[in-house]
């Protein structure tokens, strides 16, 4: 069996041991749970007995024992074809993000009783085609530096005089809820399809969020000491079947990465943008919640836009 080790982390390439792990975690959680003592040992024995397979197969492999199996290469290949199997934009929900989009784009809100269509996202009032290709920008009106999230609310809050707090709760879709904040990104970055980024940094404001951007990407801190490089500063590097794209540097991972948000997870059956994925990054590092909309995330972004420049464009993307 070949093992993959990537820094402190080490993954078996095998399909079935790649949750051993996880059902060994679930079932003494299980034990915890469970009704009576004989319930409790029964589940704690069998996620006990799933860890130590786990912990031998994996110093076997680290002590260079020669378990047999597929090869990293094979891994890679059958990851792939995965992702072209799920990458069909005809079965792809998140086209239901798009058409509401549309429709919250053209509806009259606010006390204005005015849709966002005069809302001017980078290439003049109300045009769309091209604009989420050069975002984040600097916008003279508001005087500052903004991505897509924080430009549409801006708009409506001074297009539309909308009181945007009702937006604000739910700015990530749930089972539930759909969020008109995730639906109109879906919308005005589909705007930009098979355009590629182009973040020139003309503007010193934005020069100053890219440099922002860059030293909060390298930025360690909190219980587990991580930074976002932590994980994104190696090539080729993956946990299990998720790639870990080398983001330190301009070409193909940064390109590929940002080219492909907003995007649908499968895992999740919700469709999320750029500004979730990092919010979740920050949950998973065990940072403080970013505020949404902030300028330290939009600074993250420019510094990730311009690492992606010249990359095309094709969302929503579908991705496990």
């Amino acid at each position: 069996m070949t093992i993959i080790c990537r820094s402190y982390l080490c993954r078996t390439a095998r399909s079935d041991l790649l949750g051993i792990e996880e059902r060994g975690a679930l079932l003494i959680g299980k034990a915890r749970r469970a009704g009576s003592a004989l319930q409790q040992e029964k589940f704690k024995s069998a996620g006990t007995w799933f860890v130590l397979v786990y912990v031998l197969f994996a110093t076997a492999a680290v002590l260079g024992m020669g378990i047999e199996g597929p090869k990293a290469a094979d891994t890679e290949d059958e990851i792939k074809r995965y992702r072209e199997m799920i990458n069909d934009p005809m079965a792809n929900p998140a086209y239901l993000n798009v058409d509401r989009g549309e429709e919250l784009w053209k509806l009259p809100r606010g006390n204005k009783g005015v849709s966002l269509e005069t809302c001017d996202i980078g290439k003049g009032p109300g045009v769309l085609e091209g604009a989420y290709a050069e975002l984040p920008r600097y916008f003279s009106d508001a005087n500052k530096v903004m991505d897509l999230e924080q430009r549409l609310l801006w708009c409506m809050e001074t297009v539309q005089q909308l009181d945007t707090q009702e937006i604000l709760s739910r700015k990530f879709g749930t089972p539930s809820a759909t969020s008109d904040m995730e639906d109109l990104v879906a919308y005005i970055a589909n705007k930009s399809n098979g355009m590629t980024f182009h973040i020139p940094l003309n503007d010193a404001q934005e020069q100053e969020a890219y440099a922002i951007g860059e030293a909060l990407f390298y930025r360690r801190g909190s219980l587990l000491d991580f930074s976002c490089a932590t994980c994104h500063s190696a090539d080729g590097a993956r946990i299990r079947t998720t790639q870990l794209p080398n983001l330190t540097k301009p070409g193909k991972d940064a390109q590929e990465t940002m080219g492909s948000w907003p995007t649908y997870r499968v895992s999740q059956s919700q469709m999320r943008t750029m500004q979730n994925r990092l919010w979740d990054c920050y949950r998973q590092m065990r940072m403080p919640p970013p505020e949404y909309g902030s300028a330290g995330l939009t600074a993250l972004m420019i510094y990730l836009a311009r690492q992606a420049d010249g990359g095309p464009i094709n969302v929503p993307s579908i991705k496990r």
